[in-house]
């Protein structure tokens, strides 16, 4: 064999190694990302589990990032990685519960889904939010209070949904009824009315459906 021969062999077997070399550390490699995708999904679960408790235990306005952090047991960083603040905590938390009744809108039965006369949908619309105010109230003061209240997706959600329903019922110009429409439906408001005047959400709940009716007929 030549030399030229035997440097291409020797070229081979090196090549051959550096494959197996290769092939061996992919595999030590490929179980980071989803150890550290797994860690990550661990921490944001201790995250909105202590962050749930901080929201029902106090004043939601007072939870700081700082009390999150503490209450889940990780540190600044780590909180901050999934978490701009408090406010968007509180959201991820009352996410899921407004995902739910989302889906009732668009596919559930009438009157609160599809079926019924805009002005019966949009009373069980305000009777399924006072519901839902009442079962996650922390959650929605903390997600919800003061200007933000109108920057959170849901909010946009049930702008559409309320502006559907005046279009439906053949209001010419719906926008500027939008918002006064939804404006009983503060979770601000709502505590007041409760904790202030001691009106429980039934109380409030057949006024409200009524308001819901009349306000399609202002409109027109």
């Amino acid at each position: 064999m030549s030399d030229e021969e035997q440097r291409g062999r020797g070229a081979a077997s090196v090549h051959r190694v550096g494959g197996l070399l290769g092939d061996l550390q992919a595999a030590d490699e490929q179980p980071v990302a989803p150890r550290r995708r797994a860690d990550a999904e661990r921490n944001r679960a201790q995250i909105l589990a202590a962050a749930e408790q901080l929201f029902a235990q106090q004043d939601p306005r007072t939870v700081t990032m700082d009390k999150i952090a503490k209450a889940a047991g990780v540190g600044r960083a780590t909180l901050y990685r999934s978490f701009p603040d408090p406010s968007s905590v509180a959201v991820a938390l009352l996410d899921e519960h407004e995902r739910r009744l989302q889906g009732q809108l668009i596919y559930g039965p009438p009157p609160l889904g599809p079926g019924a006369p805009a002005g019966e949908r949009l009373a069980a619309f305000y009777l399924a939010m006072l519901d839902l105010l009442e079962r996650h109230l922390p959650l929605a003061l903390g997600a919800e209070t003061g200007p933000a209240r109108f920057r959170t997706g849901a909010y946009g959600f049930w702008r559409v949904h309320v502006r559907t329903l005046l279009v439906d019922h053949g209001i010419q110009d719906p926008d500027p009824l939008i918002d006064i429409a939804l404006s009983p439906l503060s979770p601000e408001l709502y505590q007041s009315r409760g904790q202030d005047f001691g009106l429980s959400t039934e109380r409030l709940g057949r006024p409200l459906a009524d308001f819901a009716r009349q306000l399609l007929f202002w409109g027109e």
